[in-house]
């Protein structure tokens, strides 16, 4: 028979080995809760009960439904608390959105983008060796998320959020009045503008950059950078130039190309051919010659506030200031010579000149601007080089005044 030394070392042996089980056991559950958090279920019976965790792996994935790879899911329980536990650790940081769903939704990847009020979920920095621990409401998830003790780069997302919920209000005051009538469209253009400039504007002064790349998707989720791209390109300059390696940079820096982008301020109007509406094919060049400010007008018969601008704004402009060397080149994109000719008598256009290949909106000047939206335009110096675009109304009239006067 064993000795009694020998069995209480051995019984010492096991409660060891035990131990050190339960020791790894525990360090690995810590290390796999890095996520957990209270939810408030009060009055959201259409909602379900589970919170889920998401990873956009693009650039083009974040802020966008059904694209981003779903990691986890926690129920909530009737006190509101959730934690993650079967998802580890990233070994850098990283951005992933906490989301939650209605009742009959299949997806749990699905993300709402209509009204940051009420959008149902958040994008959170997870950064290595940190736990977060964050409280929402379900039924208004996206504007009452927090975070206990936020990083840096957290603080700037719940910045953004503020700032954005903010900007959206504005932009839905703005919009009362102008919804459903065509001849409104450019005041509704306006108030996206405004809307997405303070996003933008956000993404330049941030030195936080998932905070910067979510402003600049919250911008447009849907990715239409058209009537923005300028600002869109100057910030895919700053963050290349901080984070050359970053992958989602680097799909940023492919989006805002250049060569994908509208004609940017600054840069010159490609010396096109314009096929006149007298019969005559003419160059930019020849056209613009011997002018102090040309207006490059894109426009069509069919385009409700293409006409209104011709008669309130264009025509003004064009009486006042054609004597001092200002000149409108306006293209149009039609299919009928008749409905063109008409419009352009109608509204008092025959005053400056017209062209158009006749080829409705697959033209050839449209696809050498990169452009897919009107109405258009740019204003362009002797040489044909871009000093301002797609302004509209009063916001056109004071810079072209300004601008005669000025010369």
């Amino acid at each position: 028979m064993p000795s009694s030394e020998m069995v209480n070392f051995a019984t010492m042996k096991n409660v060891l080995k035990l131990s050190l089980f339960l020791l790894l056991l525990m360090q690995s559950c810590s290390e796999e809760t890095w996520l957990s958090g209270t939810v408030n279920l009060e009055g959201a019976n259409d909602w379900k009960p589970m919170v889920y965790l998401i990873q956009p792996e693009k650039f083009d994935d974040l802020a966008q439904s059904f694209v981003g790879k779903v990691l986890d899911s926690a129920q909530v329980d009737k006190n509101g608390y959730f934690e993650f536990t079967n998802v580890q650790e990233f070994r850098e940081s990283v951005l992933v959105e906490v989301v939650v769903q209605k009742k009959g939704e299949t997806y749990p990847n699905r993300l709402m983008n209509q009204n940051p009020e009420t959008d149902n979920y958040f994008p959170l920095v997870y950064e290595p060796g940190t736990n977060l621990v964050i409280d929402a409401d379900l039924t208004h998830f996206q504007s009452s998320f927090a975070i206990e003790q936020p990083s840096e780069a957290n603080k700037a997302m719940l910045q953004l959020r503020d700032l954005r919920l903010t900007a959206f209000k504005n932009y839905m005051e703005g919009q009362i009045g102008t919804q459903g009538a065509d001849e409104d469209l450019l005041e509704r253009e306006k108030n996206l503008y405004n809307y997405q400039e303070k996003l933008i504007i956000f993404s330049n002064s941030t030195t936080q950059l998932l905070p910067a790349l979510t402003a600049l998707r919250w911008a447009s989720p849907e990715g239409n950078y058209e009537r923005i791209a300028d600002m869109v390109h100057s910030q895919s300059n700053k963050w290349n130039e901080q984070y050359p390696e970053h992958p989602w940079v680097n799909q940023l820096t492919s989006v805002a190309d250049k060569n994908k982008l509208p004609i940017l301020i600054g840069d010159p109007i490609p010396d096109l051919e314009f096929p006149m509406k007298n019969g005559e094919n003419l160059s930019l060049k020849k056209l613009i010659e011997g002018k102090n400010l040309i207006l490059l007008d894109i426009w069509a018969s069919w385009c409700a506030p293409c006409r209104v601008e011709n008669r309130n704004v264009l025509v003004p402009l064009w009486e006042k200031y054609n004597s001092e060397g200002f000149q409108i080149v306006a293209y149009g994109l039609e299919s009928s010579e008749t409905a063109w000719s008409n419009a352009i008598e109608k509204d008092g256009a025959f005053r400056w000149l017209h062209a158009s290949h006749l080829q409705g909106d697959q033209n050839p000047l449209m696809d050498t601007l990169r452009l897919k939206t009107i109405p258009a335009n740019f204003l362009l110096d002797q040489e044909g080089r871009v000093l301002a675009k797609n302004l509209h109304g009063e916001d056109l009239i004071m810079f072209v005044d300004d601008y005669m006067k000025n010369e």
